[in-house]
């Protein structure tokens, strides 16, 4: 086994891809949620990647974001979300730091349920999780989305920093892009500050797919918002003054191989192996995640034995991308109560 007995970092996982769907289903069913198919192993493919071929694209995608979101659209199912979604991890592939993003106003019911009882939900599980697995330094990350206007991105940001120090680690800003246009990251650059300033991280979805509009995104998000970590960034491959920019500064990409391929974002192993030799040989920092195990129907360990199955990493390299990992976590900035 690559890098067995060794405690594992996971850093980029969404909570609605990282909860079993057995307890999704139970989930449903406790909360009276309408849901479009009546057999359990129906369900298990409309919240999940299912088709070997993946989606086409993070439109679909979300989809089935939606569904997970909306079961997970109450305090008692966020925190038993967390809760599981944390002793699955060090059960099951013995990670011993772990963070967990989500966006609160997309489990919330558009207003109908309090946001800070959303989040004490997940802070609840996260507690409860440290209770029965102290080994784990767990954290959450609260995501801002693309599509929401800039009063309700401050929000969020404004109850990260409220809850921080509480379990609470960073922010994040993820989602579509509004009518397919270029995003214009500038203008969350007052609210990162604002995060950063409370001693939050901060790690950004770019760069994962979009071509020269995704290139151009990232080359915004790293001049203009610095962020200690960028989720994906895999679209700065060969961009040489990207690629300088990531070093120079030390920020962090979060690369999920099974993720990308998955929707598509890197065509195939080749294009995987390809793009991980690239930040080696430029020493581009990385560290390796699923994007939402459950979802994706993988595991980090799975992501390990690929990138060394293709000769991307050698155990080496696999160890040093994981340790990298434990020490890019935003948890070893705050205290967290357990």
């Amino acid at each position: 086994m690559i890098l067995g007995g060794e405690g594992l970092a996971e850093l980029h996982t969404h909570l609605g891809g990282s909860v079993a769907s057995d307890i999704l289903w139970s989930l449903a069913h406790e909360q009276g949620i309408a849901l479009p198919v009546k057999d359990f192993w129906e369900f298990d493919a409309l919240v999940t990647v299912s088709d070997v071929h993946g989606v086409q694209g993070l439109d679909e995608l979300d989809q089935i974001y939606h569904w997970t979101e909306l079961i997970q659209s109450s305090p008692l199912a966020v925190e038993r979300s967390v809760h599981g979604a944390i002793g699955g991890a060090y059960r099951s592939q013995g990670i011993t730091t772990l963070e967990l993003r989500f966006n609160p106003m997309k489990r919330n019911r558009g207003g109908e349920r309090d946001l800070d009882h959303i989040i004490l939900a997940a802070i609840r599980g996260l507690d409860l999780a440290g209770l029965e697995y102290p080994h784990v330094r767990a954290g959450l990350i609260l995501m801002m989305d693309r599509t929401f206007d800039l009063r309700l991105n401050e929000i969020i940001v404004d109850k990260a920093v409220r809850w921080a120090g509480r379990g609470v680690v960073g922010v994040d800003i993820a989602g579509p892009r509004p009518d397919g246009a270029r995003y214009d990251y500038t203008q969350i650059a007052p609210l990162v500050e604002t995060a950063r300033e409370a001693g939050l991280g901060v790690t950004i979805h770019v760069g994962e797919e979009g071509g020269d509009l995704g290139r151009e995104e990232l080359g915004d998000v790293v001049e203009a918002l610095r962020p200690d970590r960028i989720g994906h960034g895999i679209l700065a491959a060969w961009e040489v003054e990207l690629e300088r920019s990531l070093r120079e500064l030390d920020i962090v990409l979060e690369i999920c191989p099974t993720s990308n391929l998955l929707t598509k974002a890197l065509p195939d192993e080749e294009a995987v192996l390809a793009t991980v030799r690239r930040f080696v040989e430029q020493r581009v920092p990385f560290t390796i995640a699923t994007d939402g195990p459950e979802m994706m129907r993988t595991h980090l360990r799975d992501e390990f034995d690929l990138l060394h199955r293709l000769g991307a990493l050698d155990e080496d390299e696999l160890r040093e991308a994981n340790a990298r990992g434990h020490a890019a976590a935003f948890g070893r900035r705050t205290t967290v109560s357990v």
